[in-house]
């Protein structure tokens, strides 16, 4: 059983924009910091955006900063990745990772730290 749900994957054509969205099948478990990774075929897992529950505290990795924009809707657990002027590069499984502990914010980008993941969602930016 999915523990969390992805969707919005597809694909989008360069300079374009697609959002994700991410929420737990099932409000069983904490979701006190709400990340998304990707990974690129014959790539590692790299750090897209992280969102801790509470306000202000939301890292990007390098590659996205400007670009994309993450959010979280409290009330259900939900975290979204509004991505805009997509490149080439962007095409990747992009993965929802989910703490139920505080993570420094300084360390969202290591995957180690969160405990729970996503099946993945496929995102393609065609030229």
């Amino acid at each position: 059983q999915e523990l969390l749900v992805e969707s919005g994957g597809g694909l989008v054509q360069a300079g374009g924009s697609l959002r994700l969205s991410c929420a737990p099948s099932k409000r069983t478990f904490n979701t006190n910091v709400m990340s998304w990774f990707r990974q690129a075929p014959g790539k590692e897992r790299e750090f897209v955006a992280g969102i801790a529950r509470s306000v202000g505290s939301e890292k990007y990795g390098d590659s996205v900063k400007g670009r994309f924009a993450i959010s979280r809707d409290n009330n259900n657990d939900t975290v979204r990745l509004q991505m805009s002027r997509v490149k080439l590069e962007d095409t990747a499984v992009y993965y929802c990772a989910v703490s139920g502990t505080a993570i420094f914010s300084g360390r969202f980008h290591d995957p180690a730290l969160y405990a729970i993941w996503g099946q993945g969602t496929q995102v393609t930016v065609s030229s």
